[in-house]
């Protein structure tokens, strides 16, 4: 890995903690940047998350290894343009979703690709947001691998590796259904949750009465509409299916509330409290 040219696509959070990432395990590394948001561009470069910025996907294309960190409608977009004239590039998406995205990339391309989900973020975005231990002792999620090239495959194992993830691999389409609870429907709860807080008489009253656990249910709620606005249209039968589950424990504890059912209320609670005996 001395001396490799990587390309990221994208300069915001997942980007830009990816680089500084890289750059601690491997020092020579030179990074092109490429982003539609010129100020990102400029943030990136002061920083020192890049060495330099391209607005070309040919350039990128020659890079040894690409990271597609953008919007999951991006990614699709990108992957359907970029084609690698590296014959060992390696392009890696790390897109929310993975079905659609590994789906879409052209077979002439396919073998580039590596689909993969690294299960971590935070609610912030933009390059200043970037965390050099974002990745380290998180999940990354390698899909569809069979469909990848033995050399791409064995790089993206090495460098996930490297930084200190740990490798999980699985179909895209479970992986979609799997995300959809453990991750997108908590995003559409904690949006819920914040416009129900939002929509009564006196929210600001509401909120100064917040603690610990408000503020952890709430806090991805901050997170960008645009970017999961994407994942939900891409997800979007598996994150119903969520949904209707979740409702139907809210309705559950609603009923038994109404009827004062309390000892029952009691057994639901402790059959949740189990769900942290396999976390």
């Amino acid at each position: 890995m001395q001396h490799k040219h990587v390309g990221i696509v994208g300069l915001g959070l997942m980007g830009g903690s990816l680089s500084l990432a890289l750059q601690k395990v491997y020092p020579n590394l030179h990074v092109t940047g490429l982003d539609h948001n010129m100020t990102h561009c400029q943030q990136a470069l002061e920083m020192g998350l890049v060495n330099d910025i391209t607005d070309s996907l040919d350039e990128i294309g020659k890079c040894d290894i690409v990271f597609l960190s953008i919007p999951v409608d991006g990614i699709i977009a990108v992957a359907q343009q970029l084609k690698p004239s590296n014959p060992e590039c390696t392009v890696i998406d790390l897109g929310s979703t993975k079905a659609k995205i590994s789906q879409s990339i052209p077979p002439s391309t396919r073998h580039f690709f590596v689909t993969a989900h690294p299960m971590t973020g935070t609610e912030k975005f933009g390059p200043q947001a970037a965390l050099p231990d974002l990745y380290e002792g998180k999940v990354v999620v390698l899909c569809d691998l069979e469909k990848s090239g033995e050399h791409q495959q064995q790089i993206a194992k090495t460098l996930f590796e490297a930084i200190g993830m740990k490798l999980v691999f699985m179909d895209s389409e479970a992986h979609d259904r799997h995300a959809a609870f453990i991750s997108h429907m908590p995003h559409a709860l904690s949006y819920a949750l914040a416009n129900a807080v939002m929509r009564q008489e006196d929210p600001e009253s509401i909120v100064a009465l917040a603690g610990g656990g408000f503020r952890d249910m709430s806090r991805i709620a901050k997170s960008s509409p645009n970017m999961w606005e994407d994942i939900f249209r891409q997800n979007k039968e598996n994150l119903l299916e969520a949904i209707d589950a979740l409702s139907t424990e809210l309705a559950q504890c609603q009923k038994m509330v109404e009827n004062e059912e309390w000892e029952a209320l009691n057994r639901w609670m402790s059959e949740a409290n189990s769900l942290h005996t396999i976390l």
